[in-house]
């Protein structure tokens, strides 16, 4: 295989973001291009009548179904924000009880759904394990796994009868003192504590048939040492193998420093594929995307990515669409 056809095949893979409200011509290119999804966030959206209409332009320019995601968890992280309902944060949600929480989540998806978007990448299913980390605290449900586990599963079962959801930070972003934005957190504890804590909310949204599931820049020294889970073949069988889940596993933003400062985003990119996660975020620059592209297609050529594992994860990415990719 060609590097032209490599990126052709490879290009699919990204989700995509840009800074304005206006899509500059590099990212309409790569949406033009292939790309198979797009992530807005509160510097792209205004009123409901204008992100409709950011909205509308992306599709139109799609060779074919474009996924469009946004962050819109409640509390602090609600990136639509003018003239739209604002919903509590998940830690106020975690006295409510399980079907006041699924109505929640279903009148939080509609309402993004409305906006003209086909995915929510909510909720934050992470414990609330560490007073002192400084990226999830309020954006979770509870310190206690079995409720995050039972508030968490319904919220997703709310939003789901909309949209699609995304459960994260996969297998858990609760427990750390560093925040993956700027740092790279470890994580030491064993297997035994990962599925009596941390896992327990993964498995009841697997078993809520959530649609993605969101990797974590954290690295499990019990499951690959070094290795931030979202580039860690073995995070990504237990997620596929002991949890059983089919969906999308698509990666937190790939210019996180936690990636980007440690291993760089092209060849974490490679590793994160070649892993197993299927469809890779990269937020922010056009030249960034374009370096994920080129060595992902660079490693389909020589080899460190097998086609079929490519291929594999667009089957995935092609029934996520089919089933949530609409034109508005």
């Amino acid at each position: 295989m060609n590097a032209r056809d490599a990126e052709e095949l490879v290009r699919p893979l990204l989700w995509i973001g840009f800074a304005g409200k206006i899509p500059p011509p590099e990212a309409a290119k790569l949406v033009h291009q292939g790309v198979s999804g797009v992530i807005l966030f509160a510097r792209n959206v205004g009123t409901r009548d204008e992100t409709r209409a950011l909205i509308r332009e992306l599709k139109a320019i799609a060779p074919g179904p474009l996924l469009l995601s946004v962050d819109q968890e409640g509390g602090r992280v609600a990136r639509l924000t003018e003239g739209f309902e604002r919903f509590p944060a998940l830690r106020d949600m975690g006295a409510f009880g399980v079907d006041e929480v699924r109505a929640i989540g279903k009148r939080l998806g509609a309402q993004v759904r409305d906006a003209g978007f086909d995915i929510n990448l909510a909720p934050v299913v992470d414990v609330d394990s560490n007073p002192a980390n400084p990226v999830i605290g309020e954006r979770s449900f509870s310190r206690d796994p079995h409720v995050v586990a039972a508030l968490g599963g319904a919220m997703i079962e709310g939003i789901e009868s909309e949209l699609a959801a995304c459960a994260k930070h996969f297998p858990g972003h609760g427990d750390t003192d560093k925040d993956s934005h700027y740092d790279l957190p470890r994580l030491s504890h064993g297997l035994e504590r990962l599925r009596a804590c941390e896992l327990v909310p993964f498995i009841a949204a697997v078993k809520a048939r959530v649609s993605c599931v969101m990797t974590t820049h954290v690295v499990f020294d019990a499951l690959d040492p070094g290795t931030p889970a979202t580039m860690s073949a073995p995070a990504i069988d237990l997620l596929r193998g002991e949890l059983g889940f089919g969906g999308v596993c698509v990666s937190d933003c790939m210019e996180m420093k936690a990636i980007a400062e440690h291993f760089g985003c092209g060849n974490a990119a490679v590793r994160a594929i070649a892993a197993g996660v299927d469809t890779l975020l990269v937020s922010h620059t056009a030249d960034t995307q374009h370096e994920v592209i080129a060595s992902l297609a660079a490693a389909v050529v020589d080899g460190r990515i097998a086609e079929g594992r490519v291929r594999e994860a667009r089957i995935r990415i092609d029934r996520l669409a089919r089933m949530h990719a609409r034109q508005i």
